[in-house]
């Protein structure tokens, strides 16, 4: 039986399904199957590898597995030249399994084989290189095995077969052809040629009658008892004008085990010699296409359809039978008559996909219309046809390219009901959409101008089971459409109707919450990210259990744990609920200090001041549960210690702050001025007794004084003692060894401070004995 559709779903599959498959690349795109990169691009009606540049690299593949077992014949024109001759390109096989496509190493290996570290062609099956250059048909670079005796050295204008490999293993060479030389591997010297078709500015020969064309037909016959495949190769070359040649290259066997499924593509590389690498006019189609058998399609009868709205049916394998493994339906085409299928063109790239012409047909009945790929179809009559039958004929192609025989489809035209409205209980007919929350439903009725007698309701474009009523509670969110039937099983489908459950917003809550000023309400709002009272609604739970929303958040005085929910402004429905922490000192947090010279008690200058090389001790005097201290010195330095020692080392007014933390974390702020103005200070002594255990030597005591020279000198002028020793015990009243007479004498001091003051003093002193 043939399948009838009430909405048309496009198949999923590619758009064109199998072989023959055939690739002109023009028109500026190409088929969705055919897959390139690198520097792989369309110029001009041909798809270019690579540019004349340095270092370039291009490639494509069909994205279309073909059966290993019927083998495959594929010809193509490939266009060499432009540049200074390298490297070339290949034809390669892969394994169509293989997870992820990646071409293998350019340069001499073409992106074909391992270069070095370069890991060849994913799950490589074969791959026939035509070698300008002549790196590959060598074992240079890591690859396996090259010409006989050949080595490392380069085999210019060559082609090579080269076999299976993965990631870093494999790739042999099978067999080579020298095209312009003679011997075994090589050719007549009547028919040697060139790969490349000219040098610098040359140009791209499409016309076989002129030198340098180039045409490549690649046969894979399976080769059953043996293994792998006969492989034939064969090209039309044309070195002398209007005067072609068909060259054989290879006739032998490839013993290799196929894969089960096969994908196509092509390479191309350059190094530091360069050429433009095009190919055209690509043609890959099955081996044995006349062993394969032609799909067997059956005549349909009796099948209805409804007027004036698209029906779409779908041929499926109950009435086509398709013999060949792995078979599908690539092609449907529609005729008005046998005779317009017996009329049709064989060509082999025909048969590739429906032709566009056929893809759609115009009766008076109606317009069929075919998909682009697959057995659906789809057909609208006319209304003034209704109880007519129309008959259309139709053919099917496989993916192999086998067409069936013509055959015909009958289809009943029948009236189609009255539209039908999907409307929801106690809302407007021209409401389309509610909103509500979640389990909460609507009755949604199917209302027309006729009796209907069957239902199809469906959410989100799938059917729901046993929904065959004229009204539907919709329960959950989704697209609601009703199909309702009439008498004769045509259908009249619903306007759409959308049930909708907003999910809630994400509420966002600072956590904790704290108060840092002892009775001092909150207003929990500000502290709602995104809060928008235009479009939500929020609910408070206090640690009382009481219930406040919206503006009632605005005055929370109490410490403790709360709750708090959302919901849409039109609807009924709360969040669940978030939890969150209120906490509100108790305590006021109070920070305050003070300071001294470390040890002494000393802080005002009539204490005898500070000086800026001493030790401060910083005092913490703060209240309100303190937990962290934070000091800036206001000269670059600061501490985290309760009471911290501080050496300024300048002079200055230092507005010394005090940051404390409780353990909410609060924080408050404290400045105080303290000012360094001494950075020095000398003391001398009226005089001393060096006969004495106490009080032996004369010097200045002092303080801030990093350098000094002491003289003293008696009442007749003449310097007695000398020093520029800093820390020196001073004069011991002696002199060239000798206990100097009692009486006065006079000092005099130069001195520098530690912040480059200059101090000179003199004066008189006593030596007592």
């Amino acid at each position: 039986m043939i399948t009838l559709f009430n909405t048309f779903f496009p198949s999923q599959s590619m758009a064109q399904l199998g072989f023959p498959y055939c690739e002109t690349f023009d028109g500026g795109s190409v088929q969705s199957n055919t897959v390139f990169g690198g520097t792989a691009k369309l110029v001009d009606g041909v798809l270019r590898l690579t540019d004349a540049g340095v270092e370039q690299n291009g490639f494509t593949y069909i994205d279309i597995p073909f059966p290993s077992a019927y083998g495959l014949k594929a010809s193509f024109e490939f266009f060499s030249y432009g540049g200074s001759g390298a490297d070339g390109l290949t034809f390669f096989l892969f394994d169509a399994e293989t997870p992820v496509f990646s071409p293998g190493g350019f340069g001499g290996s073409l992106g074909y084989a391992q270069r070095n570290n370069e890991t060849g062609l994913s799950r490589a099956y074969m791959g026939i290189g035509f070698d300008e250059f002549g790196n590959f048909g060598n074992s240079s670079e890591g690859k396996n095995g090259g010409f006989f005796g050949i080595g490392a050295d380069l085999v210019p204008n060559s082609i090579v077969v080269r076999g299976p490999g993965n990631g870093l293993i494999g790739y042999p060479f099978v067999v080579g052809r020298r095209t312009m030389e003679t011997g075994t591997d090589g050719v007549r010297p009547d028919d040697q040629f060139t790969i490349s078709s000219g040098g610098f500015n040359s140009n791209r020969i499409t016309d076989p009658n002129i030198p340098g064309y180039r045409k490549v037909f690649i046969e894979l016959k399976p080769n059953p008892i043996e293994g792998g495949y006969f492989l034939t190769v064969w090209m039309i070359v044309t070195t002398s004008p209007n005067s072609p040649k068909i060259l054989t290259i290879f006739a032998r066997p490839y013993y290799f085990e196929a894969p089960q499924n096969l994908k196509v593509g092509f390479a191309a590389s350059t190094g530091s010699l360069t050429n433009i690498h095009e190919i055209d006019n690509l043609i890959v189609e099955v081996y044995d296409i006349d062993g394969l058998e032609d799909p067997l399609a059956k005549n349909i009868d009796d099948k209805a359809s409804c007027a004036s709205q698209e029906n779409t049916f779908e041929i499926t394998s109950n009435e086509v039978e398709l013999f060949n493994e792995n078979s599908q339906i690539a092609c449907l085409q529609f005729y008005a008559s046998l005779e317009d299928i017996e009329a049709e063109d064989a060509d082999v790239c025909s048969r590739a996909k429906c032709r566009p012409e056929n893809r759609v047909l115009e009766l008076p009945q109606g317009i069929f219309r075919a998909a682009d790929q697959g057995g659906k179809f789809t057909f609208i009559p006319n209304p003034e046809y209704i109880d007519d039958t129309v008959k259309v004929y139709y053919t099917v192609t496989d993916n192999y390219g086998k067409t069936s025989e013509g055959k015909y489809i009958s289809l009943l035209i029948q009236e189609s009901p009255d539209p039908v409205s999907l409307v929801a209980e106690g809302f407007d007919p021209e409401t389309d959409q509610i909103r509500r929350c979640e389990g909460d439903g609507v009755l949604l009725k199917a209302i027309g101008e006729e009796a209907y007698f069957a239902f199809e309701w469906y959410r989100n474009e799938e059917l729901i089971p046993d929904s065959n009523v004229g009204e539907w509670f919709a329960a959950e969110p989704g697209v609601y459409q009703v199909i309702a039937y009439n008498a004769k099983n045509c259908p009249a489908k619903s306007n759409i109707f959308e049930v909708i459950n907003p999910p809630f917003p994400p509420v966002e809550i600072e956590n904790p919450i704290v108060g840092c000023t002892v009775g001092t309400a909150l207003d929990i709002r500000d502290y709602i990210a995104g809060y928008d009272l235009e479009l939500y609604d929020y609910q408070l739970e206090t640690p009382l259990g009481l219930f406040l929303e919206n503006e009632e958040m605005s005055s929370v005085n109490i410490s403790g744990n709360y709750f708090l929910r959302i919901k849409h402004k039109d609807l009924s429905c709360w969040s669940d609920p978030t939890a969150f922490e209120v906490n509100i000192v108790t305590e006021p947090l109070i920070p305050r200090f003070d300071y001294e010279a470390d040890g002494t008690g000393i802080k005002t200058e009539a204490e005898g001041g500070i000086f800026i090389d001493d030790p401060i001790r910083f005092i913490d005097l703060s209240t309100g549960g303190v937990v962290s201290w934070l000091w800036d010195f206001d000269d670059g330095n600061t501490s985290t210690l309760n009471s911290p020692v501080h050496v300024f080392g300048k002079k200055g007014n230092f507005n010394v702050k005090l940051t404390v933390t409780n353990e909410l974390g609060c924080e408050k702020t404290f400045e105080m001025k303290v000012p360094l103005t001494l950075s020095f200070r000398v003391m001398f002594p009226t005089g001393f007794t060096p006969t004495m255990d106490e009080n032996r030597f004369f010097r200045p005591k002092t303080k801030g004084i990093v350098k000094m020279e002491m003289l003293i000198f008696n009442l007749w002028g003449n310097m007695v003692f000398r020093t520029d020793i800093l820390d020196t015990d001073g004069w011991d009243g002696r002199i060239n060894g000798e206990l100097a007479p009692a009486g006065n004498y006079v000092y005099r001091v130069n001195m520098v401070s530690i912040d480059g003051d200059v101090i000179e003093e003199n004066g008189t002193f006593s030596l007592i004995r």
